[in-house]
């Protein structure tokens, strides 16, 4: 579903370019779940920027479903990510004045679905919140807001699933019943879910992990390394 052709992201630092990713290939099957470790400033988020379009690479090309994102413009990358990926951020990214429901409408409304009150709610009611959708973000749980996110995330029900640090705002217990959410919904879905996370736990429960350190991705010692 997915391929990385030598992609590499580099920006300039003063006078001098500083290569955040060096040159990685890598192909994800369809349905797959791969998680991205690695320390602060390896490169995580960068790589998982570059796989929704909200970056573009210094060299090489992403593809999706046979679709080479690098060269479209502003307007098609929106109705890709609209179409077929879901963002779940480590910080939420609610709007303050929508409630729950409304939170989760507005990609059903960009999209012009054709009841977007009842899809938000069938969703709510799948993460677990279908009697909290007229409360306003300040009055959830960090729980409660990432599960509203969750939800936001697969309103179009998208192919592909992006989480960067999912659980890194949330407590441990919190954090796990956040990801068993994210897993329950990429099995029964068949997403494709690619995971940024420092927590080797929750890694250990991928198909795949990719390690990056400095910006490269480094052999693991198991048979599921993914290489570069």
């Amino acid at each position: 579903m997915i391929e990385l052709r030598a992609v590499s992201k580099s920006v300039m630092s003063g006078d001098r370019p500083l290569t955040i990713l060096h040159p990685l290939t890598l192909s994800i099957p369809k349905g797959e779940f791969l998680a991205i470790v690695g320390p602060s400033g390896s490169g995580k988020s960068t790589l998982l920027g570059l796989l929704a379009g909200l970056d573009a690479p210094s060299s090489g090309e992403v593809i999706i479903d046979g679709t080479s994102i690098t060269g479209l413009g502003e307007d098609a990358l929106a109705r890709l990510r609209g179409r077929s990926i879901g963002f779940v951020f480590q910080f939420f990214h609610l709007v303050p004045s929508l409630t729950a429901l409304e939170n989760v409408m507005v990609p059903l409304e960009l999209a012009n679905h054709l009841d977007p009150e009842a899809r938000a709610t069938a969703l709510l009611a799948e993460v677990g919140l279908a009697e909290r959708g007229h409360h306003y973000p300040s009055q959830l749980s960090g729980g409660e807001q990432q599960r509203v996110a969750i939800a936001r995330a697969l309103a179009n029900d998208p192919p592909l699933v992006l989480a960067d640090e999912p659980t890194g705002n949330l407590d441990s217990v919190t954090g796990r019943h956040i990801m068993d959410l994210l897993l329950g919904v990429h099995q029964a879905r068949r997403t494709t879910l690619i995971l940024v996370t420092h927590d080797a736990e929750l890694a250990a429960r991928a198909d795949r992990q990719l390690v990056l350190r400095d910006g490269r991705s480094v052999d693991v010692p198991t048979s599921e390394s993914v290489r570069s």
